[in-house]
């Protein structure tokens, strides 16, 4: 018994977590990752998982649940009619591809270095989206021939290394890539998929024969920790989705851009010394 209520505050703070990232998911596109890594790692750390591996069964597990959660996020997204599925189709093997080459890269990257280009990308984008900058674009359309596959590459091995959806860094290229923010947003949604399952598949395989994973594990990713968190994301990613349809483009150009303010502002401070 005392186990159980031992147990009670992980299960409220993976419960309230699947509550934020699924709204977060919906709302902007991305998979929750950005929510779901930092609270992981900090319950896994006060349940005395080795710090050395703690990063990996929090991006591991938050992979796993993106799975699911992209797939709720852009049904409804789609079901709008802001899901570019050519766009999907071109960029859709380059972002997998990119997602297998960030899940090796983790392994061998230091966390810091990431930490910072992250943040300092973020941190880019973020005042690109809440400065009154008009319709700023770097391109007129999406690039094709030679250049087609460097965007989505990118974005593939950033985001499996970093444990989130992909939608933090595909929004904001896509929309200096003159598309539309609300389009932009539902195909980000689907591009989650593209990264979560072979990041999934990746880690999974990479972890198997480490003996220092918490109880429940499969590989770094943590069944505990899929199964509450992914159920709550799921049913809330919707409501976000019908939040966005519900918002402006300057507004949800604006959102989005705080989103990623208080993300590169996480980010920087921990590679400044921060907690």
């Amino acid at each position: 018994m005392q186990q159980i209520l031992d147990l009670l505050p992980l299960v409220g703070m993976m419960l309230a977590t699947g509550v934020v990232a699924g709204i977060l998911a919906g709302l902007l596109g991305v998979g929750g990752g950005i929510v779901i890594v930092p609270v992981l790692d900090t319950a896994l750390g006060f349940y005395g998982v080795d710090s050395a591996i703690r990063m990996h069964v929090a991006i591991a597990t938050s992979l796993a649940c993106i799975v699911l959660t992209s797939i709720s996020s852009a049904k409804a997204h789609h079901a709008k009619g802001s899901v570019d599925l050519g766009l999907v189709k071109r960029w859709g093997p380059f972002i997998f591809v990119g997602s297998l080459l960030g899940t090796v890269a983790a392994a061998y990257i230091d966390s810091m270095t990431l930490s910072a280009v992250f943040g300092g990308v973020a941190l880019i984008v973020a005042l690109k989206m809440l400065l009154p900058l008009g319709d700023v674009t770097l391109r007129d359309d999406v690039p094709r021939g030679v250049m087609l596959a460097f965007p989505p590459t990118m974005i593939g091995g950033l985001s499996s290394m970093m444990g989130i959806g992909g939608g933090t860094l595909s929004v904001p290229v896509l929309t200096l890539l003159n598309q539309p923010i609300h389009k932009a947003v539902g195909t980000a949604a689907l591009f989650g998929l593209f990264i979560s399952v072979p990041g999934t598949l990746g880690f999974i395989f990479s972890g198997l024969n480490d003996a220092r994973t918490p109880a429940g594990s499969l590989g770094y990713v943590n069944l505990i920790g899929f199964a509450l968190i992914s159920p709550v994301t799921v049913w809330c990613a919707p409501i976000g989705a019908k939040i966005a349809h519900k918002l402006s483009k300057d507004q949800l150009s604006k959102v989005f851009g705080a989103f990623l303010l208080i993300v590169s502002a996480r980010m920087l401070y921990r590679v400044l010394g921060g907690a």
